[in-house]
């Protein structure tokens, strides 16, 4: 059999004609609305489900909760509600899942998802267990599904403006930071029993979002030291609590939390993130200072001399660039690039196991006052590290 110059010409016509079928269907396949449940129709299930709503990427599938609230919500939406999440694993087909479950329940739920083969983004903490969230970020890690935990802070334009000026050097190498998360919840917040008891306290609440900050801003946490009281309300969970953190670098960071204190000094009401559910107030609460200058947060005010450093010169502040964005909207719509191949989450369960490690170090710290060096103590030792 021979071939002239025409049989190749129609050969390669053909091939092309299928590669570019082939590529026309990825890239459908890639824009397509992604369907996605969520788990939980809590306060931030709630603010899930209208982000999902509004937007043109994705599709509500499907809403998860047993209580009549979630009904009345299922309904004002228009999309199915089920009870159970066994329930909607076994009846409806969804490209991903969103869980803002109780913290006891993070590992259980986005572990079922995972063994069919589905994304999951899982609300923060990862688990409540640091043995729990370990064995979660392998089964993600073996099975190649991704999972991604909402430390949705990542995502908010002044982090990330905040994250481009420390890598740009602008500051220099960051020696001291101090972090204020001091608010009043109401007593309605305790209304939740898991509220009052072990883990459903404002460290593990609260304060994880302040060490992820620490960690994806400055680096990871290498010792410990901490105290904390319950002394205000009386409920089995602290209320108040302070730890002192060193960082690889040789950074110091100091962390203030209280959710007893009438306080504006909070990320809540400082960076507006949602000012439908809090007051919104734009004072600085984190604080970075460096070898060549200084940065504050939400307000991306850096700080540094013109000409000669030192204490007696004169310093000068400006406001760093950021690009606007709803934070929530950014981490949705980041999910989305996720569930469809093409991002690697930002925080991968190996990297929110590692912040949890460092949280459930503080929590130790502040029950036998030793100081814990995370290098060293198997209880915390090895935890996943940062990807």
């Amino acid at each position: 059999m021979t071939f002239d110059a025409a049989d190749f010409y129609n050969f390669g016509k053909f091939m092309y004609r299928n590669w570019f079928s082939c590529m026309v269907y990825k890239e459908a396949s890639r824009m397509r609305q992604v369907n996605l449940a969520v788990v939980g129709a809590g306060v931030i299930g709630k603010r899930h489900i209208r982000e999902i709503a509004n937007s043109d990427q994705c599709r509500l599938a499907a809403i998860v909760d047993p209580s009549t609230e979630a009904a009345a919500c299922a309904a004002s939406f228009g999309v199915p509600l089920r009870r159970d999440y066994r329930e909607l694993l076994e009846e409806d087909r969804i490209d991903a899942v969103v869980v803002c479950t109780p913290n006891g329940t993070h590992v259980e739920i986005g572990s079922a998802c995972i063994n069919r083969g589905i994304p999951v983004l899982v609300e923060k903490p990862i688990a409540d267990d640091l043995a729990r969230a370990r064995a979660f970020a392998d089964a993600s890690r073996v099975a190649r599904v991704p999972v991604l935990v909402g430390h949705h802070r990542r995502h908010n334009p002044a982090v990330r403006a905040a994250k481009k000026a420390i890598v740009e050097g602008r500051i220099g190498n960051v020696v001291a930071a101090n972090v204020m998360c001091l608010a009043y919840k109401p007593e309605a917040y305790f209304s939740e029993p898991w509220r009052r008891r072990a883990g459903g306290g404002p460290i593990l609440i609260n304060m994880i979002h302040e060490i992820d900050l620490i960690r994806h801003l400055c680096g990871e946490v290498v010792t410990v030291q901490a105290a904390s009281t319950n002394r205000t309300r009386g409920y089995e969970v602290e209320d108040s609590a302070a730890c002192t953190l060193e960082l690889e670098s040789g950074t110091v960071v100091n962390i203030s939390l209280s959710d007893t204190a009438a306080s504006p000094w909070n990320w809540d009401t400082a960076a507006g993130e949602d000012r439908q559910l809090f007051d919104y107030r734009p004072v600085p609460t984190h604080f970075f200072a460096g070898t060549d200058g200084a940065l504050s947060l939400p307000d991306c005010a850096l700080w540094s001399y013109v000409g000669e450093k030192g204490r007696d010169r004169p310093i000068h502040d400006q406001r760093i660039s950021m690009e606007e964005g709803n934070v929530y909207a950014n981490q949705l719509r980041h999910f989305v690039d996720v569930v469809r191949g093409t991002a690697e989450p930002l925080t991968s369960a190996q990297d929110a196991t590692q912040t949890l490690a460092v949280t459930l170090a503080v929590m130790a710290a502040a029950q036998t006052g030793q100081k814990i060096d995370l290098r060293t103590d198997a209880r915390f030792k090895a935890a996943g590290g940062a990807t």
